[in-house]
């Protein structure tokens, strides 16, 4: 009996983990749509509608070529061209990799430069608005010192661009920062980093934030969005709030197997059982950049408990490095997290559309008040990028509030 169970229990499991890790590799860079938005390419916006403002929303960008072969800057050009003044780009955050800018004479400081100057002077040449988000490797991947690694970045910045309001939120302060980048279209700009890092926290006029108290944060938010109730609502941070990815305690087969090369890509040591310990420790209790971090975990469950009281917002960040879209109580949730990056991402769950591909996601807002989400995406067979997913992101909105509430 007992060479029975020593034969037969580890074939199942070795059959189980060839059908899944074959299942994997069926969709991995693949689209995958909800049944309802598979046939996406036939539905477009009203043919009489007019783009009033487009919106780039670009996470991860930190690790992009600056030889000029990079293909999605080559793909952002062509936004900005189609854009024109009426276009924002938003960097979501994780700007440099590995650590953000650090000071005079590191190694990493060169490479550093090179990516801003490259970013910044896309923008300084760019008609439209540009925003710099933070990130946890901004921050000096979440580190002690990361408070001080940001401000370099955020020094740099805005005196290369010329323009106090291209790195929000400023001096590292928790937002809310309200931006009307249209009519009827309010954009809110989020320091997420702020929640789950382990170092300076900046708040109160000692760090020229506007309130010494968090719980005044989360009260401004929720009265921002009661008094905006009858416009759309962009909410741009770095951590997402819903994930099929990393992040959000997703693991591939792989990475049960060979668990080795999260830290190195060619650490091919196979440790079944044992490998599963770290995917089981990240989903359980999570890394401080994982959602099932307690700080994490507290975070998102006070900002969920509010926006679910409204029906008319779009939350964007970045952080994994994929593309996916959920529709939950009438809001919506994007993650646009592969600037220069790609990661697995699991189909299905509550995603309405995900994707393992370069790229970027961009909202249009018409003046008919409808807002349309593109994807827009390179391959490795389409360098040139495409559009890989489009749909219409339907909201509520109430009656304007009184004229003299409104911010």
């Amino acid at each position: 009996m007992l060479t029975y169970f020593l034969i037969i229990v580890p074939t199942l499991i070795s059959v189980f983990l060839i059908f899944n890790y074959w299942q994997e590799r069926k969709y991995r860079r693949k689209p995958y749509y909800k049944l309802a938005d598979v046939g996406w390419q036939r539905i477009t916006p009203p043919k009489n509608a007019q783009l009033v403002h487009s919106v780039a929303l670009i996470g991860d960008i930190g690790a992009v070529a600056t030889d000029g072969t990079d293909p999605v800057l080559h793909l952002f050009k062509q936004w900005q061209q189609q854009a024109g003044a009426n276009g924002t780009a938003v960097f979501l955050g994780d700007n440099l990799y590995p650590i953000g800018l650090p000071p005079e004479g590191s190694k990493y400081r060169a490479a550093a430069e090179e990516r801003l100057n490259l970013l910044t002077q896309m923008l300084k040449s760019y008609s439209g608005k540009g925003i710099f988000l933070s990130g946890n490797h901004d921050w000096f991947k979440g580190r002690k010192g990361g408070y001080q690694q940001m401000l370099r970045q955020e020094k740099f910045i805005v005196e290369k661009l010329q323009d106090e309001n291209s790195y929000l939120p400023r001096n590292g302060c928790p937002g809310p920062v309200p931006i009307q980048i249209a009519e009827g279209l309010l954009m809110v700009v989020i320091n997420t980093q702020w929640w789950v890092h382990r170092g300076i926290r900046p708040l109160g006029k000692e760090y020229n934030c506007p309130y010494s108290d968090i719980e005044q944060f989360f009260l401004d938010l929720n009265t921002l969005l009661r008094k905006n109730q009858h416009q759309r609502i962009l909410i741009v941070a770095h951590h997402p709030l819903y994930s099929n990815a990393m992040h959000g305690g997703k693991f591939t087969i792989k990475q049960h197997i060979f668990p080795l090369t999260a830290a190195h890509k060619r650490f091919y040591i196979p440790l079944p059982i044992f490998g599963s310990a770290y995917p089981f420790y990240r989903k359980m209790f999570g890394a401080y950049e994982d959602m099932a971090h307690g700080k994490y975990k507290k975070m998102r469950k006070r900002f969920l408990q509010i926006f679910h009281r409204y029906s008319n917002i779009i939350y964007v960040a970045g952080h994994d490095h994929n593309l996916q879209h959920f529709e939950i109580r009438r809001n919506h949730y994007i993650v646009s997290g592969s600037g220069s990056k790609t990661a697995f991402v699991k189909k299905g769950g509550k995603a309405t559309f995900t994707v393992e591909q370069l790229g970027f996601v961009v909202l249009n807002y018409y003046d008919n008040g409808q807002v349309w989400i593109e994807v827009q995406a390179v391959s490795e067979e389409d360098k040139a990028g495409k559009i890989i997913f489009r749909k219409e992101l339907k909201s509520i909105l109430k009656p304007n509030v009184a004229q003299e509430e409104m911010i």
